[in-house]
């Protein structure tokens, strides 16, 4: 593997870091902002917890735009001083509206990320290993899933402010993401979107030195001028990828994993636990995710993205069953964290390892960013919507019920890794585009 694509690589995937980072280090402040602020279970669970999810939802739905229009490279730009804006600024607010407020500009990063970086990272890879360069924003994610959790329980007794140092330490690795990305080059297959073709051919150059980068530019070019101009991901020739990332990003969030990450060490508490138990068991959750993401992104390429899902989804299903079953019948002890752990292992080498490489692929050039804001949006719409419903569910229907849809879910994704998805791996850019889309109007 060529050693720029591989820096290259891991730079821009490191807002994935941030991601993780962001989406989890609230769950350590979650009952302490509650008990600050004496906010009902629904103003708590919708406004404080879950605005950042709405940022991401605001991010995924524009980021789109931005990544088109002037780069995936500036977009990831200006994702990293999102993250620190809003790091730094709710760690200082005493306001739960200006909380939310910061806390949802680090969600337009997060949103905007899922669509700029995988898009980034598929389009400067060769076909053979671009499921495990764009699985390392997967990986990132988990590296800052596990990180938070990690950084939560070690801040958690340095006194009454100490969630203030929770949440603001995000602005440390937003500083430093925020000038390495700097030193990465323009996508070349953007660069040849936008007619800037010798720029295009110096980037082919540095990303493929044994290959005629005149062969690739052509081949790319072809591609590009061979779809009409005004095309949107809406039409009727575009349905079958359209329906893809929607699905797999809508079977995503319904395995119950972002209302999972949010509230970890509340479920944890639900099932028993106390509290410093509770965050100990959360960091347990990090390594777990970590290793198995792992693991993941080191299969992608060799058994294909259809196969890890079938794992993904069989495992989803025993152990959303299991931690279910043991709220119905209050399995005590370690039960719950030892199933969840399963659930955090079937989801990093399933869903994990796979959402963002498979819809990077499943696009042309040209609609990339507009298919990835489409899929992200659905992803994040339900990652809103999901979360912030989890302390009235879990106070109400409780946690036994809300577990089991999430299995019922699941064994619905199983149906449609059987019958719909197709494989990817080691195909081209190119020619995945001509087998999915139908020359239809």
């Amino acid at each position: 593997m060529n050693k720029k694509i591989l820096l290259w690589s891991i730079t821009a995937a490191m807002a994935g870091f941030l991601f993780g980072f962001d989406i989890v280090v609230i769950s350590g402040a979650d009952k302490k902002l509650q008990a600050l602020w004496q906010s009902s279970d629904a103003f708590h669970g919708s406004v404080v917890m879950a605005m950042a999810l709405w940022g991401t939802v605001f991010g995924a739905l524009f980021g789109g735009i931005p990544t088109n229009k002037f780069g995936r490279k500036k977009t990831l730009i200006w994702i990293g001083v999102f993250y620190f804006v809003s790091a730094i600024g709710s760690s200082l607010v005493n306001d739960p509206y200006l909380f939310a407020f910061f806390r949802f500009i680090g969600g337009i990063g997060v949103g905007a990320s899922t669509i700029a970086a995988p898009a980034y990272v598929s389009e400067i890879s060769p076909a053979n290993d671009r499921g495990r360069l764009v699985a390392l924003y997967q990986f990132n994610i988990v590296l800052g899933i596990l990180i938070a959790f990690l950084s939560n329980y070690l801040l958690r007794d340095i006194g009454e402010n100490a969630w203030r140092w929770m949440i603001g330490i995000e602005a440390v690795p937003a500083l430093i993401y925020t000038v390495l990305i700097f030193t990465v080059p323009n996508s070349p297959r953007w660069l040849i979107s936008k007619n800037r073709d010798a720029k295009a051919r110096e980037v082919l150059e540095l990303i493929n030195p044994d290959e005629n980068p005149e062969k690739l530019l052509l081949e790319i070019k072809t591609e590009n001028d061979s779809h009409a101009e005004g095309e949107n991901i809406f039409m009727k020739k575009y349905r079958f990828p359209l329906i893809l990332a929607f699905l797999i990003a809508f079977f995503n969030q319904f395995s119950g994993i972002n209302a999972f990450l949010y509230y970890a060490p509340r479920i944890f508490e639900e099932a028993g636990l106390g509290e410093s138990t509770a965050l100990l068991s959360s960091v347990g959750i990090g390594v777990t995710n970590l290793v198995f993401t792992l693991l993941g992104v080191f299969l992608i390429d060799r058994l294909g993205r259809k196969t890890l899902m079938y794992i993904g989804s069989i495992g989803y299903i025993i152990s959303l069953s299991l931690v279910s079953l043991a709220f119905f019948f209050d399995w005590g002890g370690m039960a719950v964290p030892i199933f969840l752990f399963l659930f955090i292992a079937s989801h990093a080498i399933g869903q994990g390892a796979v959402i963002w490489v498979f819809i990077s692929e499943i696009f042309p050039s040209h609609l990339r960013a507009k298919g990835q804001s489409f899929g992200s949006s659905t992803h994040w719409v339900l990652a809103a919507i999901i979360p912030s419903l989890v302390p009235v569910f879990f106070s109400t229907i409780g946690a036994g019920v809300v577990f089991m849809v999430f299995a019922i879910m699941m064994v619905f994704q199983l149906l449609f890794v059987i019958f719909m998805m197709p494989e990817t791996k080691g195909q081209s850019l190119e020619s995945l585009s001509k087998k999915l889309i139908r020359n239809e109007k």
